[in-house]
């Protein structure tokens, strides 16, 4: 059985929501076209302790808003000038805290496709309309739940990517979460 994730999964705390994304699906859909992956990566960010966060010190910005949304709504923002980041609010509203998900993998597809957080936005059309996106309501974005079943010894505990303005202890905390072994994770 698949299901629509809930509010209540957003809500719970933001580390354990970015491990438990893992093996879930991310479902996108274009007119009467379906494309989907299974969530093999993501990032945690809990601002506004997190010096990484873009709400550290509880900075609040056109750009974060949508952090600060119950937990379940997208933050999407660009990188590089090209680049679109897919982000889901986690948490109770006003709490800027988010996963960044940073691979999908495809079936029946090759691993590159979506082994980043560019790639990923890129191969499902995410952009900035999708900024505030409700994923437990949305007709075009959702993550569903295809009890596939992620033990915690096959989820490995690294240091974030591409942080070190955040310094020495921020940059160094293990808040990014992979599947072991998984062929579509992205690479430092």
């Amino acid at each position: 059985m698949t299901k629509r994730l809930s509010r209540k999964f957003f809500t719970r705390p933001t580390l354990t929501v970015a491990k438990d994304l893992l093996g879930k699906y991310l479902v996108r859909e274009i007119s009467t076209k379906i494309l989907s992956g299974k969530i093999v990566e993501s990032e945690a960010y809990i601002g506004p302790k997190d010096k990484a966060s873009h709400a550290f010190g509880g900075k609040i910005t056109l750009r974060n808003q949508a952090e600060y949304l119950i937990g379940g709504h997208v933050y999407i923002y660009l990188v590089y000038g090209m680049y679109w980041q897919l982000n889901i609010a986690t948490s109770q509203k006003g709490r800027p805290e988010c996963v960044l998900i940073r691979a999908i993998e495809i079936e029946n597809q090759k691993h590159q496709l979506a082994n980043g957080p560019g790639k990923l936005c890129q191969y499902l059309h995410l952009d900035k309309s999708f900024y505030g996106e409700d994923l437990t309501k949305s007709k075009r974005l959702w993550i569903k739940n295809r009890t596939v079943i992620i033990k915690s010894s096959q989820i490995i505990k690294t240091s974030r990517v591409g942080i070190d303005y955040a310094g020495p202890v921020w940059s160094k905390k293990p808040w990014r979460f992979y599947i072991k072994g998984n062929p579509a994770i992205s690479h430092r």
